[in-house]
């Protein structure tokens, strides 16, 4: 006999735990808008590592129809993510200064799921780990993050499965550089206009719709606060204007001023 009790909504989605993980810090109204809206955010990363993961897998097998699903769900969750910024500026920056000072040292520089997508879509800087205290869990998955294979490197050992002469990486741990021999392959790939092609654009998407995210988020941040300096004494928007415009796939870039 099962004594468990019948599975609900609300305990199916933890509904009493999500719900009730929402403390402000303060007594002002827009302070839960603020907590909600970067807990989201989280969610939505965990979901797009989720996907990500699946597109390597799928990207090794030579599958190009899931991994191009996979991708397409990327996209969209992009695309609501960066929306997510239109809600966050309808605070006004005299409504965000009335709980700031609540917010201590805690900064968005913290976000280790942030870090671990980085890492996924090739960024190798040690420097991130100053954030994340010496055995901490968030510290070794943007560790282990780093010492695999990016989506870059899974996207060159799909088109070697495809057939196409694609050298592999000496070191998956340094960050992916510009490759005259992956940019000639790639003219070949847009040639055949196949597939793999399809997904050349696709990741071409998702490197355009990061940088959408990015700079969306440098300009609400300067909206918000101008360039005073953020929590937990990072820069704020000075630093985040340095994270602009630097591609995740150089070469799917480069290529096409040659095509």
């Amino acid at each position: 006999m099962n004594d468990s009790p019948a599975l609900t909504y609300t305990s199916y989605l933890a509904l009493d735990e999500v719900l009730g993980a929402q403390r402000p810090r303060s007594d002002e109204h827009d302070e839960m808008l603020f907590i909600v809206i970067h807990q989201v955010y989280e969610l939505w990363f965990k979901q797009i590592l989720h996907e990500l993961g699946y597109v390597q897998d799928r990207l090794a097998a030579g599958d190009t129809a899931h991994a191009s699903r996979g991708l397409r769900r990327v996209l969209t969750v992009l695309k609501v993510v960066v929306a997510q910024i239109d809600v966050l500026e309808t605070m006004t920056p005299s409504q965000f200064a009335g709980f700031r000072a609540r917010l201590d040292a805690a900064s968005g520089f913290e976000s280790a799921q942030f870090r671990e997508l980085e890492a996924v879509l090739g960024r190798r800087d040690e420097q991130v780990f100053r954030h994340y205290p010496e055995g901490s869990e968030a510290r070794r998955r943007i560790a282990d993050a780093m010492s695999r294979p990016s989506l870059c490197d899974s996207f060159r050992a799909y088109l070697r499965v495809c057939g196409y002469p694609v050298l592999e990486r000496s070191d998956v741990r340094q960050p992916v550089q510009p490759s005259a021999e992956l940019q000639a392959t790639l003219l070949r790939v847009y040639a055949d206009d196949a597939g793999p092609a399809l997904l050349c654009e696709q990741l071409v998407d998702l490197d355009e719709g990061m940088q959408e995210w990015r700079y969306r988020h440098v300009q609400m941040v300067r909206r918000t606060i101008g360039d005073k300096a953020g929590t937990g004494g990072s820069s704020g928007a000075a630093y985040l204007r340095t994270t602009l415009f630097t591609p995740a796939f150089p070469d799917l870039w480069a290529v096409r001023s040659k095509l």
